[in-house]
């Protein structure tokens, strides 16, 4: 009776243990995710290289249909400058200012004189100074000699013919130069010279030219503005202004 009893006890055990694994185990919980969110998954370099079996091959582009990237990116920078090119940059601004340059004044007096007078009356002023050749007139002459008796022969033999006209240098640069006449014309200086020439006499023909300064005042004025210089200096009408470029 016992033995019979012991063995139900173990069927029972064994057929609930058979039950508990077959219909009384839990599902497996779910596998937490192998990156954090917003974090890019990692895989494998063999598994980014390996390319599907079942991926077809891509056919090669046509020639036609290359467009080189350096172009693409030239085009868009091209189109890029156009548009930020401003349309009033293409043209020039009207001028605000005009200038002009008056003289010429022959002496510092005058020309700071011009300055005192125009300054209250324009946007800007300044003046300038030059070296310019002055002509003042043609010299008739016997060239030098070496010493000056002899110069004083060639006097002896300008008076014997009835030239007492003359002039013996004794100093300078020109010295035992025989002057001969200072003309304004230089046709009457060379006929001076055609007649002593004709009389046996080496008579030459020089202008005469000497470097002195002179002084323009330049101003500046408001463009368009009729400005009138007269208006300031009257009187001055050996005076001329010009247009210049602006300063």
């Amino acid at each position: 009776m016992f033995l019979r009893l012991l063995f139900l006890l173990l069927l029972a055990l064994n057929l609930g243990a058979a039950a508990w694994l077959l219909f009384g185990r839990l599902p497996a919980p779910p596998l937490s995710p192998a990156s954090d969110p917003g974090v890019t998954e990692l895989r494998l370099l063999t598994e980014v290289h390996a390319a599907p079996a079942s991926t077809p091959p891509v056919a090669p582009a046509s020639a036609a249909s290359i467009r080189p990237a350096a172009a693409v990116a030239s085009a868009a920078s091209t189109r890029s400058a156009v548009a930020l090119v401003p349309a009033s940059a293409t043209s020039t601004p009207p001028p605000a200012e005009t200038c002009a340059t008056l003289g010429a004044f022959t002496t510092s007096v005058d020309m700071h004189a011009a300055m005192q007078a125009l300054t209250p009356h324009v946007a800007r002023i300044q003046y300038r100074e030059e070296q310019v050749s002055h002509s003042h007139g043609f010299w008739v002459y016997l060239p030098a000699t070496t010493t000056r008796e002899a110069a004083l022969d060639e006097a002896h033999k300008l008076a014997a013919k009835g030239i007492n006209d003359y002039y013996v240098v004794t100093a300078g640069d020109s010295q035992n130069t025989i002057s001969l006449g200072l003309f304004d014309s230089e046709s009457n200086a060379q006929n001076r010279m055609a007649k002593l020439q004709q009389q046996g006499f080496a008579a030459k023909v020089r202008q005469r030219v000497d470097t002195e300064p002179a002084y323009w005042v330049d101003y500046a004025v408001p463009a368009g503005e009729a400005f009138k210089w007269q208006a300031w200096m009257p009187g001055r009408n050996d005076l001329a202004a010009k247009p210049i470029d602006c300063f």
